[in-house]
């Protein structure tokens, strides 16, 4: 009998072009994390206080809550600042923490220059037929309504803001 061929899931792709270099969006992409990720985006049971992703492949992506407690959500696989970014999404299709990598997605950032100084931003979401039978609801969550698209846009308005006050 033959082996059944491996489904594929489609990637979720989206982009923004912002107002900023490459080397500001990397930095606001990474050490600003905290100030655009939503409070309402995390998986500990209380509150989010604070959203890190470590600057460094093998880098830890992580929430810290009001109980003191850290919830790891990835990991960083490769930090190639200003142009690349790569991390793992280990966040399983019932958005609990999934610990083995290799059930894990993988989010894809790069970073281009555009002229006038601005950037594309363009982001891939992949791999979601590792998570198994609940990928296409992983990438019907992260494709929809406060997935990666409203995601872009509040990175967008915060690199808006920052933009202005260098200005």
């Amino acid at each position: 009998m033959p082996a059944m061929a491996e489904q594929r899931i489609e990637a979720v792709r989206k982009f923004v072009t912002v107002n900023a270099t490459p080397e500001v969006a990397f930095e606001i992409f990474t050490s600003d994390f905290d100030s655009w990720w939503p409070r309402s985006h995390h998986l500990g049971k209380t509150p989010m206080t604070r959203g890190i992703l470590e600057g460094r492949q093998g880098g830890r992506c992580y929430t810290q809550h009001e109980d003191g407690s850290e919830v790891d959500w990835g990991t960083v696989l490769a930090w190639e600042p200003p142009r690349r970014l790569v991390f793992s999404w280990q966040i399983a299709a019932d958005w609990k923490c999934e610990s083995d990598l290799s059930k894990a997605s993988e989010v894809e950032i790069l970073f281009t220059p555009e002229p006038g100084g601005r950037t594309r931003v363009d982001l891939e979401h992949r791999h979601f037929d590792r998570m198994g039978v609940g990928g296409e609801a992983m990438r019907a969550g992260v494709n929809g309504e406060g997935g990666w698209g409203s995601l872009l846009k509040m990175f967008s308005h915060r690199v808006l803001t920052v933009t202005r006050k260098e200005s």
